[in-house]
């Protein structure tokens, strides 16, 4: 059964109250720089605050001399002068927003400001366009390489910084720290904001003092319950982030339901994700259209973010979010007999066949979605058993979504190396945002962008990208499954009414699915069952 690409917002709006308000947030930070926090870090071994005043006039003797004497090189021999780089722009510069212009090197285009995003379009990127169906030739962008880069001036600013920083190069570190105060601003394009998010966290690294990861932001904690789950509704409305694997989730769940030959087994769904109950009302409406009805019983066993995952993008909601009643009341609505068990702040790691409490007299089915990244990377044996203490549950399959951030070192063990690919994985957010929102400012979008750029402080995103998760699942017993042509179809269908710049791709013979941003890869969706070949786990009770 192909889910209906409008079906999300349909569906959804249904189970909220007819009524929705929100409190006003407190003004968004338009200063990221909080030079008090970098004073206390061991490099600074001299006053340097005097260095970062609010005033930014370029007549004072400090920011003449920054700029004039210093030679800034941030991506190898490609120079970005500050005379080239654009100014901090406010809310109300918005319209006039244009891609810096490197006059050393190939001049950059400026390109419609309807659609701010494509400001970081890179060279060589493999695009979808929807009016002709062409794709630009050119091999892949490498996320290491500054040519394909070209416009994308906040990275080639932060990482930079971060390399000096691990180097100890306090001048340099000075210097940039400087450039990307004065070019900051939570408002703008997506470099600008990528400069603000990535100065906030650089400044975090550098504080020796437990200063709040989000300060200043807008993020999923801070909201009132209310008006999170309208911004999750917005987000799911004009973006494919999360939308596009929740609808890939469900129909691989409807597709292991098809290949069942007892119609009348209860339904159990274990759920390990960052939908907030978004992916779920569209599901149950699939359900009640199926053919003979939906099961007897539908279990839905939400396990939900631990304290530990606090700073793990999309993972904790607001404090008092309790989507479990409007589910109900939806389910009840479509005759669909929903059951709905939350496990709070239960860690993945302990998690086992008691605490979810699973019959073999179930259909049994386990929904992970980007939250299994945030168990201890530096531990690789604490994933590998947790996906064997789901092997032992004997699920009937497995679906799999996480982001796709290739890694080609080693645990990304120094900060610039780790912090380069959490950059590289926010730009891909803010410049997709960016083009969702059509550019316009909103509380919707701040909110979204805002739980995003945790990631620059979490040691533990993306460490892992696809292939390594498929080398795990099959260690851990399990074998990849062919996706079905409604799943395949219905992620065609869905991705129509998205920018154009997203892409689908099927790879392996129809068993893994990506969701690519400009030609880059951002997140992927695989499904597995129990590798009937492999006896080295038996289920336990």
């Amino acid at each position: 059964m192909i889910m209906e690409p409008h079906a999300t917002s349909d569906h959804t709006l249904d189970w909220f109250e007819s009524s929705l308000s929100f409190f006003p947030f407190p003004q968004f930070l338009d200063d990221p720089y909080n030079s008090s926090d970098i004073q206390e870090y061991q490099l600074w071994d001299q006053d340097i605050t005097s260095h970062y005043q609010t005033d930014t006039n370029t007549s004072s003797p400090n920011a003449t001399n920054i700029g004039t004497n210093t030679t800034l090189q941030p991506c190898g021999s490609n120079n970005l002068p500050l005379s080239d780089l654009p100014k901090k722009r406010s809310a109300t510069d918005e319209s006039s927003l244009k891609p810096p212009q490197n006059h050393k090197h190939k001049k950059i285009k400026s390109r419609p400001m309807n659609n701010e995003a494509d400001n970081g379009d890179a060279e060589g990127t493999t695009t979808v366009r929807k009016s002709g169906g062409n794709k630009k030739g050119g091999t892949k962008a490498n996320g290491n390489n500054c040519n394909n880069k070209e416009g994308r001036w906040a990275e080639q600013l932060l990482n930079p910084c971060a390399a000096a920083i691990t180097g100890g190069n306090l001048n340099r570190v000075q210097h940039l720290l400087y450039v990307l105060h004065e070019l900051a601003s939570s408002t703008g394009d997506a470099n600008h904001r990528l400069a603000a998010h990535g100065l906030k966290a650089l400044t975090h690294h550098l504080s020796s003092s437990p200063t709040s990861t989000s300060s200043g932001s807008i993020t999923f904690a801070s909201t009132e319950p209310r008006f999170f789950q309208k911004t999750l509704l917005k987000f799911y409305e004009v973006s494919p982030w999360f939308s596009f694997p929740n609808n890939i989730a469900n129909a691989s769940i409807l597709q292991v339901l098809g290949d069942e030959t007892n119609n009348s087994r209860p339904l159990h769904i274990l759920d390990f994700g960052v939908s907030h109950g978004m992916q779920w009302p569209t599901f149950l409406e699939a359900l009640s259209r199926r053919p003979g009805g939906p099961p007897p019983l539908v279990r839905l066993t939400m396990v939900t973010a631990s304290s530990s995952e606090n700073d793990t993008p999309f993972s904790i909601g607001p404090p008092g979010d309790n989507f479990s009643s409007r589910l109900l009341g939806f389910a009840q609505s479509l005759n669909v007999n929903l059951q709905i068990n939350k496990l709070d702040n239960l860690p993945l790691q302990t998690l086992n066949a008691q605490s979810i409490d699973t019959s073999p007299d179930e259909i049994f089915v386990v929904c992970a979605q980007f939250r299994l990244h945030q168990l201890n990377h530096h531990n690789p044996d604490q994933r590998s058993q947790f996906l064997k203490v789901l092997r032992n549950m004997e699920p009937r399959g497995v679906i799999l979504s996480d982001n796709n951030m290739e890694c080609c070192c080693n645990c990304c063990g120094d900060f610039a190396t780790g912090f380069s690919r959490r950059v590289e994985y926010l730009w891909r957010f803010l410049d997709s945002t960016s083009s969702a929102f059509k550019g316009r400012e909103s509380d919707e979008r701040r909110v979204m962008e805002g739980e995003a750029a945790k990631a620059l402080t979490n040691q533990r995103e993306m460490n892992e990208g696809m292939e390594k998760w498929c080398e795990r699942m099959k260690e851990a017993g399990f074998v990849r499954e062919i996706f079905g042509e409604d799943a395949i179809d219905g992620g065609k269908a869905l991705l129509r009414k998205y920018d154009s710049n997203w892409e689908m791709k099927v790879e392996d013979e129809n068993t893994r699915m990506g969701l690519w941003w400009k030609g880059q890869p951002v997140s992927f969706c695989s499904l597995w069952k129990l590798d009937e070949k492999d006896q080295s786990s038996t289920f336990t009770s």
